[in-house]
């Protein structure tokens, strides 16, 4: 029988700040833009949207790794942070997915009471989040695992946080997470160029696989730097202070990933860059959340 430790390691708890961090740069731009009226913003509701991101991405790890074994993509032979629960027998197959679905569940109702309290809007960016949850194997399979990343860590969680804490939907906000959208979609980039081999013997298509190795070193160059360029223009045209370049402090992770990503010849060469890539993850978006609350407080 699994213990308490493995079913909360089955989630792949490492991952959480790719769902965590886009919720807290949104709470913090909310902050900054809110400055002058706190008191009009629904500050406690933050613990729920929190939870339930959470749920909802502990839910699509786990229904994902259900998907990636039933189709022969993660095996004993895999490198770096494949979830090997299912392979070691620790859980069967059928345990995974409906403890995923369930989560699912979960966070499913924490937005529909959210939903409740704010209004149908979020309904509409929940639903459209749970379809991408549910569904993120199949796109995942046809090389638009990317997007679905991107739009639901990237868009839909700023979006649905800034919404549920104000009530509006100010679509501002996504310039402002897009950065960290670009960070947590090499996550993936990182996990699936270090899989070209095991993806393509398993007849599975990602977007590393369709690049090919040259042309996925420089994907992942474009996600890393633009998110750094992205910050320095909303700097520029004052929709970020100049102190949001704090961000700058998180380049010599950034640099030593990208330096790893160019010169590895060997999937073991980058057998933990996913892990890397959402340690960076952190790190910059902890920056550039600090950077708005500061703002929002001295400037």
């Amino acid at each position: 029988m699994a213990t308490k430790k493995e079913w909360f390691l089955a989630t792949r708890p490492w991952s959480f700040p790719a769902s965590t961090m886009p919720a807290l740069v949104a709470t913090s731009y909310v902050f900054l833009k809110n400055s002058d009226n706190l008191s009009a913003v629904n500050w406690w509701l933050v613990v729920p949207i929190f939870l339930g991101v959470v749920l909802f991405h502990s839910a699509g790890n786990l229904i994902s790794d259900y998907f990636d074994y039933k189709h022969g993509v993660d095996t004993p032979n895999n490198i770096g942070n494949t979830n090997m629960m299912i392979i070691n027998g620790i859980f069967e197959p059928k345990t995974i997915f409906r403890y995923g679905f369930t989560l699912l569940v979960l966070a499913s109702i924490i937005g529909i009471v959210l939903t409740c309290v704010t209004g149908w809007q979020l309904l509409v960016i929940g639903g459209l989040g749970f379809l991408l949850t549910m569904f993120y194997y199949k796109l995942k399979f046809n090389a638009l695992g990317d997007l679905d990343i991107f739009i639901v860590f990237g868009v839909l969680i700023a979006l649905g946080t800034s919404f549920v804490l104000t009530g509006v939907l100010d679509y501002s906000v996504l310039l402002v997470s897009a950065p960290t959208g670009l960070l947590i979609t090499g996550i993936l980039h990182a996990n699936n160029t270090r899989d070209i081999e095991n993806d393509t013997s398993a007849n599975i298509a990602t977007q590393a696989s369709v690049l090919g190795l040259k042309m996925s070193r420089i994907y992942y160059l474009l996600l890393v730097g633009g998110a750094y360029v992205m910050v320095a223009v909303l700097a520029a045209v004052g929709v970020l202070s100049w102190i949001a370049l704090a961000v700058v402090l998180s380049l010599p992770i950034a640099i030593g990933n990208i330096k790893r990503m160019a010169a590895h010849k060997q999937p073991t060469d980058i057998s933990d860059l996913d892990g890397n890539t959402a340690k960076l993850v952190m790190i910059f978006s902890l920056l550039l959340s600090i950077a708005n609350f500061i703002t929002a407080l001295f400037l």
